[in-house]
Order: C-alpha cells, then structure tokens, then sequence
C-alpha cells in the first residue's frame, strides 16, 4: 500500500514550488544565451562570407604563403610558364625566396609528420619523393582552382587568418547579408511550427489533439441518421 505523508506544513511546498520556479528560470535564460551566441556565431559567418564575396581579391597569388604545399598542388602545378613568370614578377624577388623558402619547410615538415600534414609526400625507395597520391590530383586547372579557394574561403571563415583584422568585418553590420538572414529566420519558424491539420469539424488541431481526433475517427467512422 502506498505511503502518503501528512501533515506537511505549506510552507515546505512553497518552497519546493519556488525552487522548480527558480530551475524553469535557469534554464530558460540559458536556453536564450544559448540561442544568442549560436545567432551570432551565424551572423559573424555571415558577414566574412559576404565580405568575401566583395573581395574576390583576398584570395591573390600572396595568399599561397597560407598553405604552399596546398597552393603548390592545386594552383602552381598548372601555371605555364609565362603565369610563374608573371607571378614571380608581381611577387618580387624577396617574394619569390620566401615562397620558396615556405614550400621547402612545409615539405620537410609533412615528409617527417605525413600523419598531421593534409598533403601527403612520400620517400620511394632510391629516396626520391613521391609528391601526392593520385586520388589528390585536380583533373584541370579551373578545378585546382577552385578546391584552392574553397580551402581558403574555410580557413578565413574560421578566423584563422593571423594576418586579417576581422574586427573589421565581425563588428560591422554593413557586411550583414539581410535576404539571406531573413530566408534563414523563415527556415527557422516552419523548423520550430508545430504542423496542424484540418480535420471534417471545420477545427484546427495540431500536435497530439490532432492525433487523437483522427484515431477516433478512424474507430468510430462516420455514421449517417
């Protein structure tokens, strides 16, 4: 037989009221906290990517520095003659050195620690270097491109551009993409709206009610008098 206790004074359950009021409140305002700093972490997102998108430039031969290894397979692999030439020249020849300088590092660094390197090199036998596997080969040169850009487009997305000041674009709302931020506050209330459904009373329901009403619907069926 189950035990009830007696006699408690109000005042306990008051207390225990306030105290599950007080969780609610907590839990509530770290909820919102939560939805605060995850609207901007998109919103700062955001505003890089259009910042990017105006400044098709960011993305120039000096950025090669970022990643050589990378740049060295993607982008440096197909240029003629004449474009390493060209390069070269709007490098200068302390650009060109230190170009260079940073390939060879980076290729000694992934030769000792292929395992933490995105680019792989290998020794063969005799001790030459394999440079890369074959599945990691662009096809063309507009491909290379490409996956070189994305590579970069992620890395500033990610704030790991030491050279860039991006208090410039994070704290700047003039880099806010607005029909890009109301297209995805639409996603977000048809994500969160409860579907509801119009059932034969001329009654909107939604969620369990709506359930319930069309089961017994489906028991009882429709009777004629």
């Amino acid at each position: 037989m189950p035990f009830f206790p007696a006699n408690i004074p109000s005042s306990e359950y008051e207390r225990s009221d306030t105290g599950m009021s007080e969780v609610r409140r907590m839990s509530n305002a770290t909820s919102d906290r939560d939805d605060a700093e995850r609207t901007h972490h998109i919103r700062v997102k955001n505003r890089r990517k259009h910042y990017l998108d105006e400044h098709p430039e960011y993305f120039s031969a000096s950025l090669e520095l970022a990643d050589p290894l990378l740049y060295d397979r993607l982008v440096r692999r197909f240029q003629t003659p004449a474009e390493r030439e060209a390069e070269g020249r709007a490098k200068g020849y302390s650009g060109i050195l230190e170009a260079d300088l940073h390939r060879s590092e980076a290729k000694i660094e992934a030769l000792a620690h292929p395992s933490s390197s995105h680019v792989t090199y290998k020794r063969g036998p005799q001790g030459e270097i394999y440079p890369e596997e074959k599945d990691e080969i662009p096809l063309t040169k507009e491909e290379g491109r490409q996956r070189w850009e994305e590579e970069m487009m992620f890395r500033f997305l990610r704030g790991e551009d030491g050279d860039f000041d991006y208090a410039l674009v994070d704290d700047n709302d003039e880099w806010d993409d607005r029909k890009l931020e109301e297209r995805e506050a639409q996603d977000r209330y048809f994500d969160d709206e409860e579907p509801s459904w119009m059932l034969d009373d001329g009654i909107s329901y939604s969620g369990d009610a709506a359930a319930e009403k069309t089961v017994i619907k489906g028991e009882t069926g429709v009777q004629d008098f």
